[in-house]
């Protein structure tokens, strides 16, 4: 290309290696300075005020000279079309800045910290600063970094590119954090040109508004260094793990109707969290995303808490007060799929880059998004140094991988025809099933203590057992089939309920197969499902009766746990994201007394051993009477290594009495809970402070057994207080 045709593509934004044509250069003796400048009047060296000279009608200048006391890295002092003055250092003397090995990790898809050499972050050089800006767009002819601080003129600044990375980079000196910008590019093979904001980008305007904001440099004052220590020798697997899930745009908000800041959240969510006894918080998708009807679900901004509720360093300081109090930070994260919109990774560089072109691989139907190439190393890269982010920079103890499903298989939710099988003709995605053992495998070695959770709604195996006997590596999975099945049996009315049975029984024949968690999630409390209360049959009385004793025989269950904020204390309508929970109804008193039933039932859980130390082992249940159909009680033993605490649970509005269970032990037994005290709205029947003996009566293939009362629609614990036998 001769010298004329190269400045006709500068000016026309089309030039794809402006290093060659600006900055500074030997000609021999003679040195160069040249520098394209839209709207400038008057452009000049600022050491030595040398003149630059301009190119015809062009915005392209020139200086030649041989002075050897040309500072390095020179100043340019120009003056705009308005008459305002400039200087700034020029960006076309820096050499490049991202190293060989980054890329070369990248283009490997093993650059676990990609997102500190992409993205935007201050940066210095020979003691200047300002920002770096580092892109991956392997199809554009030309991307340029645009903003406030060059008028949204892609000409402006373009971007040097990394041969065979397709990684663009330029640094900018004199920014500085808090810059507006995106990235102009242009498409090689069409000159499309796309206004884009930062794939890698660490914090955005508030929506609707989309641009990118470079991210400040000031280290946070973390004081949660006593809690990370623990975290990487705890022992979760038999803990107790009792989680509240929230949204925090409707969970409360401030006397405006705007959202609460996540320093808000922290004092006032926070500390309802540790009063109820739930050891952690999962808030609902916080990577930044556009549209508020998605609840986070459709993710633009993979490496950004969303800035609805604050900048980046107002969620660490959330995360770092939970730490201080006691509580453990889960977040949810959708590498599964994409949205569409044309400001972020859908056709980045005017191709299908992070997205399969395809669509029978590349789109969901259901949820009109796209669904991310896990065969790509960089993609792949994209995802996993996301997921380190959060876990290392942000210090979240855990992620909720949504949608696992969908990932798992390439005819999820498709029409014969609608998929292109594997490789060996099977329905199973197999770079999404490598992506997420290598997932695993890296967020377990770079953070351990961490915790990788799967909603995972199908029979796959094995997805929570580890990648070398394996399995796919996660720690945890949400126990769907559980919760399906509890809630069709606890929504049938007691009447009919001694014919459904089984379907309280399946679940303990497949309880251990997988290290779960059991829940009851925003995803019950939506899209017409009505709230929990509202799923319960009977009057008023009954279905709050109904749901104590769903919550009590769920956290008498082995999993860990999880509910939905409101359905704690019986929100009585489905959930509604666009405002916030009912609070009111707490003053109630059924609705207070099903509140204080949670905290009760969570404080029980966490001190009791036997309640979680043997969570995913078979000898931690044992049935007492799981044949009760025709009363529809049912009867178990949890044990630990210390003791043990027996549950028995009467689904019907039938009071029992002198209802025999057997016992394993013989002694004095005691009641340690009962859903329908008073306390907590309910009739009060029971066994109060009945001396409880176990008499020499063999039961139910046991040589000891107690009687007892069962109140209507209630779950009993119990508790030995003192073992031997009576008189």
């Amino acid at each position: 290309m001769n010298q004329a045709g190269a400045f006709i593509r500068l000016s026309e934004a089309r030039h794809h290696d402006p290093f060659s044509l600006l900055g500074r250069h030997q000609q021999g003796t003679t040195t160069l300075v040249r520098a394209f400048l839209p709207r400038a009047q008057a452009v000049s060296i600022f050491e030595g005020e040398r003149p630059l000279t301009r190119l015809g009608d062009s915005d392209l200048f020139e200086w030649r000279g041989h002075d050897t006391d040309l500072p390095r890295h020179h100043r340019l002092r120009w003056t705009d079309d308005a008459q305002c003055e400039h200087i700034t250092h020029d960006p076309y003397t820096f050499p490049p800045q991202v190293s060989d090995f980054d890329l070369h990790l990248f283009r490997e898809g093993r650059h676990w910290h990609a997102y500190r050499f992409l993205g935007a972050r201050a940066h210095e050089v020979e003691e200047i600063p300002g920002v770096l800006f580092a892109v991956w767009a392997p199809n554009a002819e030309r991307v340029s970094v645009v903003g406030d601080f060059n008028g949204w003129d892609g000409r402006c600044h373009p971007m040097r590119v990394h041969s065979g990375s397709g990684v663009w980079e330029l640094f900018i000196p004199d920014l500085e954090p808090g810059t507006l910008y995106k990235y102009e590019v242009r498409n090689r093979a069409t000159g499309e040109i796309l206004l884009k904001t930062d794939p890698y980008g660490q914090r955005f305007e508030l929506r609707p508004r989309t641009a990118s904001i470079v991210p400040s440099a000031a280290p946070f004052p973390w004081t949660d260094g006593a809690w990370l220590a623990r975290r990487t020798k705890q022992d979760w697997q038999h803990g107790p793990i009792s989680i509240y899930e929230a949204h925090l745009g409707s969970w409360q908000r401030d006397g405006q109707s705007g959202f609460l800041s996540y320093r808000d959240l922290a004092h006032r969510l926070v500390d309802y969290v540790r009063e109820m006894g739930f050891s952690h918080i999962q808030v609902l998708p916080l990577t930044e995303f556009p549209l508020d009807l998605s609840w986070g679900y459709q993710a633009t901004g993979y490496y950004a808490p969303t800035s609805r509720h604050g900048d980046p360093d107002d969620f660490r300081y959330f995360v770092d007060y939970c730490h201080r109090q006691g509580i453990g930070v889960l977040v949810d994260w959708v590498p599964a799929h994409f949205p569409k919109d044309a400001h972020a990774l859908a056709r980045f560089d005017g191709t299908p880059l992070y997205e399969h072109e395809d669509p029978r691989l590349g789109e969901h139907q259901d949820w009109s998004t796209l669904i991310f190439n896990f065969g790509r190393h960089e993609v792949k890269n994209f995802l996993i140094s996301s997921a380190i982010f959060w876990l290392e920079e942000l210090h979240v103890d855990g992620l909720r991988v949504d949608a696992v499903a969908s990932m798992l298989y390439l005819d999820y939710s498709r029409r014969e025809g609608e998929w292109i099988p594997n490789r060996y003709g099977g329905r199973e995605n197999l770079e999404a099933i490598a992506f997420l053992r290598e997932l695993n495998i890296v967020t377990h070695e770079r953070c351990p203590g961490t915790l990788m959770i799967a909603e995972e709604s199908t029979s796959w195996p094995m997805v929570s057992r580890p990648t070398y006997l394996g399995g796919l590596g996660f720690d945890l999975k949400w126990n769907m089939g559980w919760m399906n099945d509890t809630l069709s049996y606890m929504s049938k009315e007691p009447v009919h309920r001694s014919y459904h049975q089984d379907l309280l029984t399946f679940a303990m024949l497949y309880a251990f197969t997988e290290n779960f968690i059991l829940p009851l999630s925003h995803d019950e409390v939506v899209h017409g499902k009505g709230s929990m209360l509202n799923k319960m049959p009977g009057d008023e009385w009954q279905r709050f009766a109904n749901l104590r004793a769903l919550y009590a025989y769920m956290f008498t269950h082995p999993g860990k746990k999880l509910l939905f904020m409101g359905t704690e204390f019986g929100q009585g309508l489905e959930w509604n994201h666009a405002g916030i929970l009912d609070w009111y109804v707490l003053d109630y008193p059924l609705h207070r007394g099903l509140q204080r039933l949670v905290r009760d039932l969570n404080h029980l859980y966490r001190e009791s051993p036997a309640l979680h130390e043997r969570d995913f082992e078979w000898r931690g249940f044992e049935w007492i009477d799981c044949h009760d159909a025709h009363q529809s009680v049912l009867s178990f033993v949890r044990w630990s290594e210390s003791g043990f605490l027996l549950v028995v649970a009467n689904f019907t509005p039938v009071p029992r009495h002198d209802y025999r269970i057997g016992v394993p032990r013989p002694g004095h037994y005691e009641e340690a809970l009962n859903s329908d005290a008073a306390v907590y709205g309910g009739s009060n029947l029971g066994n109060g402070d009945r001396n409880l003996l176990a008499e020499n009566l063999p039961w139910m293939n046991r040589p000891w057994s107690l009687a007892l009362t069962l109140p209507p629609l209630a779950v009993l614990v119990l508790r030995l207080r003192s073992e031997g036998a009576g008189d």
